[in-house]
């Protein structure tokens, strides 16, 4: 059991709450790192033990993004018991982690290991939800971004102009009402006020995107946003698979994959939509956007940033991005 040390200082209410219900269900060996190293530590010498991680988003992102970096995540079912604000625990939730401290300690004891999808990027980076651009650029903070080794430095939430309006908290991209695949999607391609600049700039770039090597968007057109969701979040209803999206999207060309509903909402998706990406460009002014499904995206163009997860990357001048499916497991509740 890692207990994340933003935890133990934000909530430690919750912190004790999940040990009880852990320690009384099964043996366990209780690990309080202090920093990242000594997480990446603690985890090291987990030896035979399931992972059990105690925090918000951050933390399992770290957990996940450490034993891929190991080349063990295949072999190691992931547990979490998110403790923080809702807004730091969206993702979790979005998973499928119960957000009740009781319920998803138990879930660890008593829950189904579910595979996953995750993308990974040319970097070796991960991202377990989805990605978007553009996501704003010059930002540093480091209070509410999470810690990815060797993908992209852990930042604050950022505003899509390029930084918080003056006197004004920045908003996270994964807002509480993330509950589900389509508010998870809705998040992502959102629509044109809301990819707007808290200062009314429309946020436009020129951007180079393929899906499988069908070029959906050239430099000589920008684009106000682009998103890639593993298709498994994007099609709880099939309306992408059919071409027929919720807000009259246009189906781009198909990239080997028919529609499929997720598994109870989460994780991977059943039938061909298991193994895909769900891409979305977004024009400027009215104009619909284009979606399609592929197994890897490459979006190039002038330096630019992106966000992945809570994460925001770049600068970078190309990056490929793979839909790796069932590429790590959690432990959820049971069905039923």
């Amino acid at each position: 059991m890692v207990i994340d040390p933003v935890a133990r200082s934000t909530d430690g209410e919750s912190v004790r709450i999940a040990k009880d219900v852990l320690c009384a269900g099964a043996g366990t060996k209780i690990c309080l790192p202090e920093g990242p190293e000594e997480f990446a530590r603690a985890l090291a010498r987990r030896g035979h033990r399931r992972p059990v991680v105690i925090g918000d988003d951050r933390a399992l992102l770290r957990v996940v993004a450490l034993l891929h970096k190991e080349r063990e995540l295949a072999a190691v079912a992931v547990s979490m018991v998110p403790v923080g604000a809702p807004a730091t625990v969206a993702l979790s939730r979005l998973l499928g982690v119960p957000t009740d401290t009781v319920a998803a300690a138990r879930a660890v004891l008593d829950g189904d290991e579910r595979p996953m999808d995750l993308l990974t990027d040319d970097s070796d980076g991960i991202v377990l939800g989805g990605l978007r651009i553009p996501c704003g650029s010059g930002a540093t903070g480091h209070a509410h971004g999470a810690y990815v080794p060797g993908a992209a430095h852990p930042v604050d939430d950022v505003d899509e102009t390029g930084g918080a309006p003056d006197g004004a908290r920045p908003r996270p991209w994964w807002v509480p009402a993330a509950r589900t695949a389509r508010s998870a999607l809705a998040l992502l391609v959102s629509p044109a006020g809301r990819l707007t600049g808290r200062r009314g700039r429309a946020a436009v770039q020129r951007l180079r995107i393929e899906a499988d090597g069908v070029l959906l968007a050239d430099l000589d057109r920008p684009v106000r946003g682009v998103s890639v969701v593993p298709a498994g979040w994007a099609a709880d209803d099939g309306a992408v698979a059919s071409g027929a999206a919720a807000d009259g999207g246009t189906a781009g060309p198909p990239s080997g994959g028919g529609g499929g509903a997720p598994d109870g909402g989460r994780g991977r998706a059943d039938g061909g939509a298991a193994g895909l990406a769900e891409v979305v460009v977004h024009w400027p002014g009215a104009e619909r956007p284009v979606r399609t499904r592929a197994r890897a995206v490459t979006v190039s163009g002038a330096d630019f940033h992106y966000r992945a997860d809570s994460v925001v990357g770049g600068p970078v001048r190309t990056r490929t991005w793979t839909v790796q499916p069932g590429a790590w497991r959690l432990t959820l509740p049971r069905d039923g």
